[in-house]
């Protein structure tokens, strides 16, 4: 267990944007695995997040589970599959300061391309080919598997064939759900899913179910674009001092 305090300091706020994203304020989970990364191993702290997120999907996939893009799904899984497999191989036979200057890559690129697309408005419709949604497939995994912010790869091939509101939200829960329950086995192998990793999974899942359904109620009364721009910035924030502390 762990008893430093201020891990559930960073680790409670953490969970509670993991909920209000699964509850509806779709983006706001990719801070989380940076912050608790500034006071934990990257690894466990992703390890300790997963079964939480496993448990928060099931609301998603549940409510949304009629209105799916099959064909999105059937290209970019397999893709995930892979670069689930590479991101355990990384994780598996690198230093964990090299995890955690990824991990802060990874959420200073997050936050900088979010930036972006809330600047830029809507990408442009385009739908290319299904090869190119395996490679991004591909990103989705490795960057989920490592950090769990699979979404902007994923992002990136899905927004611009301008799915209905329901149909993107349902094929995002179904894609990351099933993205979810794959990297399972790689932090089995990575030997993560000790007593006392379960343990805190358990204790702060109360927290990720009431900010779940806080989200859902909060996302249809409060505007979230101030919210949105103060979570990317302080991700880069948090993504500089991650990569600072990996490298240096």
């Amino acid at each position: 267990m762990i008893a430093d305090p201020v891990f559930w300091a960073v680790a409670v706020p953490a969970v509670i944007l993991l909920g209000l994203s699964k509850g509806g304020f779709a983006g706001m989970g990719a801070l989380s695995m940076p912050m608790v990364a500034l006071v934990l191993d990257p690894v466990r702290a992703a390890a300790i997040l997963l079964p939480i997120l496993i448990v928060q999907d099931v609301v998603g996939v549940w409510a949304f589970r009629r209105t799916v893009d099959w064909h999105v799904i059937g290209w970019t899984l397999p893709g995930a599959a892979l670069g689930i497999a590479l991101g355990y191989y990384f994780a598996a036979s690198v230093s964990p300061e090299t995890v955690l200057a990824l991990v802060g890559a990874i959420s200073i690129l997050f936050g900088a391309y979010r930036l972006w697309v809330e600047r830029r408005g809507v990408l442009a419709e385009s739908r290319s080919p299904g090869w190119v949604g395996t490679l991004h497939g591909v990103a989705a995994g490795f960057t989920s598997q490592v950090a769990h912010a699979g979404g902007p790869p994923f992002q990136l091939w899905v927004l611009p064939r301008k799915l209905s509101r329901d149909v993107l939200v349902g094929t995002t829960a179904i894609f990351f759900a099933a993205t979810n329950w794959m990297k399972v086995p790689a932090y089995a192998a990575l030997g993560e899913f000790t007593r006392a990793n379960l343990t805190i999974s358990a204790m702060l899942m109360p927290v990720a179910i009431l900010s779940t359904m806080a989200g859902v109620w909060l996302v249809r009364r409060v505007p979230a674009e101030r919210f949105y721009t103060a979570i990317y910035i302080l991700m880069i924030a948090v993504g500089v001092k991650l990569v600072w502390d990996g490298l240096f």
